[in-house]
């Protein structure tokens, strides 16, 4: 049943957008969502290549937390892709600029130290460094870099480094998941759920401007929705990193994972996983490599050219698709010494408006912030759509 009286707007179509707007719509709301571009999907909409299926960062799924098992309770991640296990022989560390079978004895015994509980009000290489070295905390901080996109991980809250190492490289390795058709074909499947839900999507809609009545849930990035609220100081810290999507002919020699001790790199192959995004006897990988304080963009992408060349060798003379990025500011929260994922942003902002989004107060990392935020915000706003109808009934 469908609440009647004031409708909920929702600011932003992407990860976030989509999920508050399906929880609002299954809370018996009405809902308009607003977005800004021609498609629906943000950061998760995939490239419009029409041969290879490209993202804008690593969009996969760890199964572990509470915005995994909302999506998978309404079959928005049905249809998963498993790498073989000849895939998993290529996977490499890069360290001292060696690829490696393995990580370095001092790093695998930090790593099973899953029990330490780290500090919250210290960075990440002074806890380390004290208990393993100074070589194995800047090894373990270039490790996790694949999921702070930061070339300096170590500078960040020790609680949260932490516990990001031990969510993607602990004792207990929570399988991470690729959806067959990438991240594109959940975004699909959530939009048609909202539209059958009775969610009304207006693309090309651009809202400058708060509405007047009803609940509003702001589901941009948070420059925009600071703008939109008139809070210009609306920030939080996140990564700085360059991209790299090829696609080449497939050699035996190429690498389908590597992480990278030295830099921060890292390289990964979706075609294992799903050889639907590319055609055949092509391999599809996605490279990614932090940019440092002070470097300009283009000696980054160099840096990450280079580890190409190591990681795929000779894949320039067997190129067929390539795209460079750089995302800077949209690349999920990372907490500094002294914070935690309380002292974001707010969700709720006061007077019926909601934030959601990657750097907003909510656990999780990346896109699963988005997740866990959009699902809060749909109860808050709901709720108060309730009460205000109850309050107008009663009077």
């Amino acid at each position: 049943m469908t609440t009647k009286g004031r409708t909920i707007t929702i600011v932003g179509g992407g990860l976030g957008g989509l999920t508050a707007a399906i929880a609002c719509a299954e809370g018996g709301a009405s809902v308009v969502l607003h977005e800004a571009h021609k498609r629906v999907g943000g950061r998760g909409r995939a490239t419009a290549s029409a041969l290879h299926l490209a993202h804008d960062g690593a969009h996969v799924f760890y199964a572990d937390g509470p915005h995994y098992q909302w999506l998978k309770k309404r079959g928005l991640v049905k249809g998963l892709g498993w790498p073989s296990p000849l895939a998993f022989s290529h996977v490499r560390f890069r360290v001292d600029g060696q690829l490696r079978t393995a990580p370095p004895s001092g790093v695998l015994r930090a790593q099973s130290r899953g029990w330490l509980k780290a500090p919250v009000d210290e960075d990440f290489h002074s806890w380390a460094s004290k208990r393993w070295g100074e070589e194995t905390a800047r090894r373990l901080a270039s490790m996790i870099a694949v999921t702070t996109y930061d070339a300096d991980t170590g500078r960040l809250s020790a609680a949260f480094v932490w516990n990001l190492i031990q969510r993607v490289y602990g004792p207990r390795v929570p399988a991470v998941r690729w959806v067959k058709g990438g991240w594109q074909t959940v975004l699909d499947r959530m939009e048609r759920r909202a539209a059958d839900l009775g969610v009304r999507i207006e693309t090309g809609s651009r809202v400058d401007t708060l509405p007047e009545d009803g609940p509003l849930i702001i589901a941009t990035q948070l420059a925009s929705a600071g703008r939109l609220l008139g809070e210009e100081s609306l920030s939080w810290t996140s990564g700085h990193c360059a991209l790299l999507d090829i696609a080449v002919r497939t050699d035996r020699k190429d690498r389908t994972i590597v992480f990278d001790l030295d830099e921060g790199a890292f390289h990964e192959s979706y075609t294992m996983q799903d050889d639907s995004i590319a055609p055949p006897g092509e391999s599809l990988f996605q490279l990614q490599m932090p940019v440092r304080p002070g470097e300009r963009n283009q000696e980054t992408h160099g840096r990450l050219r280079a580890f190409a060349d190591q990681v795929l060798p000779g894949w320039a003379d067997r190129v067929t698709f390539e795209r460079t990025a750089t995302a800077k500011g949209r690349t999920g929260a990372l907490d500094l010494p002294g914070q935690t994922w309380r002292d974001r942003p707010a969700i709720d902002r006061g007077d019926g408006v909601y934030l959601v989004g990657d750097m907003v107060a909510a656990p999780g990392m990346r896109g699963e912030i988005a997740i866990n935020s959009a699902v809060a915000a749909a109860h808050l706003a709901t709720s108060a759509t309730s009460r205000s109808q109850t309050i107008r009934t009663n009077h």
